[in-house]
């Protein structure tokens, strides 16, 4: 095992750290979610049918969710400091494309919408690199407040509607295209890797291949795949469900889906702060306990105002706080060394997570003019969830717990 030679810059401060790592995140999660805004347009100017829309915003999502076990092994040889700049500038590419060129046809959309799935591997650079700037009895924590980068989706649905309504097609893909620039070349300047960071020597493929013979690894997986994969779903479908179920105006449904999309953000680390203090097992319970309920009620469209409002609301304070206790539960239950390649695995099973529902969604709607049946659907998961959590993962948690020097889980 060598020392990567970054170690011997100037050490930097893990405040500073954790904040350059946060800003990467939310950046490219802007531009990973610049489709989704724009789905109700494509889709009348191109003559889409509900399921081309699907596939469309949930493109960039399955490129982002199966690139994260490359780049976090890529993360793991190179550090952070090389892979934030390096995926932000590669995410530059795609964003110009489809604002410059891209939006004549579905296939140019989808081919740009693929490459902009870069830069939703990001999550899994910047996991690993938080982890290593802080202690264990912290990492909980500061990896929630990284989280928060995931607030970049906010800003695509606060702003991208309005962008091209004022300036035109290309402008939001020009400034997103800017910020990434900016923010690669502050990152290449200003960030430094862990101090003592070792490069690893055993191959990717072992080193994944011990992680996923974890028990653990795809009980997180399963956890992670329907909290995050939930709240990816709904920040990409949702304004194309309140105006197909509520007949909402673009920017109307846009800017609520911005204030699901915030609450989950500040929700991340209150779930893991709450891990911190109860275990993260009580929390996890509690998120699908309440995912199920909002979702079975949901599943009857009532009024948009107060019930569906409420609805949506705590389902997007459920979903962050469950993101955030996945990962708490992770850093306690996973063994020390093999942290990061579960926490790769497990980044990938969320976006995954978020990857199958609006294609559920579209199908289901295509078919039967009512989403019911995809929120009965998530209902149904929610539950099945819940009762994994506190049965094989409470096990799996205590058998962890056992052992010397570790925290319990629960």
């Amino acid at each position: 095992m060598s020392i990567d030679k970054s170690s011997a810059r100037p050490a930097g401060t893990p405040a500073l750290m954790l904040l350059l790592a946060t800003a990467g995140f939310a950046v490219n999660f802007w531009a990973w979610a610049l489709l989704s805004p724009l789905g109700p347009r494509f889709k009348e100017t191109l003559n889409l049918t509900a399921a081309q829309q699907a596939l469309l915003v949930a493109v960039p999502v399955i490129v982002g969710s199966l690139g994260r076990i490359p780049v976090g092994a890529l993360t793991d040889r190179f550090g952070g400091r090389t892979m934030f700049p390096l995926i932000s500038a590669a995410t530059i590419v795609p964003v110009l494309f489809i604002g410059l060129v891209g939006q004549s046809s579905l296939a140019a959309l989808l081919a740009g919408g693929f490459f902009l799935g870069i830069g939703g591997t990001v999550f899994a650079v910047g996991v690993p690199y938080v982890s290593g700037w802080f202690p264990p009895e912290r990492r909980g924590l500061a990896v929630g407040v990284f989280g928060m980068g995931m607030g970049g989706t906010a800003i695509s649905a606060l702003t991208t509607v309005s962008l091209v309504e004022a300036g035109g097609a290309a402008t939001p893909f020009l400034l997103t295209a800017a910020a990434l620039a900016l923010y690669a070349a502050v990152a290449w300047l200003l960030m430094r890797d862990p101090p003592g960071r070792a490069a690893p020597v055993t191959p990717i493929a072992a080193r994944l291949a011990a992680a996923v013979r974890l028990p653990i690894t795809w009980q997180a997986c399963i956890l992670y795949g329907v909290a995050f994969g939930g709240y990816v779903a709904f920040s990409v479908y949702l304004p194309v469900y309140l105006e197909s179920a509520y007949g909402l105006e673009q920017a109307d449904a846009a800017n609520r889906m911005a204030g699901f999309v915030l609450l989950a953000v500040v929700a991340r680390p209150a779930g893991g702060w709450l891990s911190d203090r109860l275990g993260p097992i009580p929390v996890l319970a509690a998120v699908f306990a309440v995912v199920a309920l909002c979702a079975a009620a949901q599943a009857f469209t009532p009024p948009l105002m107060p019930a569906g409002t409420a609805a949506f609301l705590i389902m997007a304070a459920a979903l962050g706080a469950g993101s955030g206790a996945t990962f708490a539960l992770v850093a306690t239950a996973a063994p020390a060394d093999k942290v990061g390649s579960v926490t790769g695995l497990v980044g990938a099973a969320g976006g995954l997570g978020g990857f199958v529902p609006p294609l559920v969604m579209g199908f289901v709607y295509g078919r039967s003019g009512s989403y019911g049946l995809g929120l009965v659907l998530l209902a149904c998961v929610s539950a099945l969830t819940l009762l994994l959590t506190v049965t094989a993962v409470r096990a799996t948690a205590r058998r962890r717990a056992d052992a010397p020097h570790v925290r319990p889980a629960s």
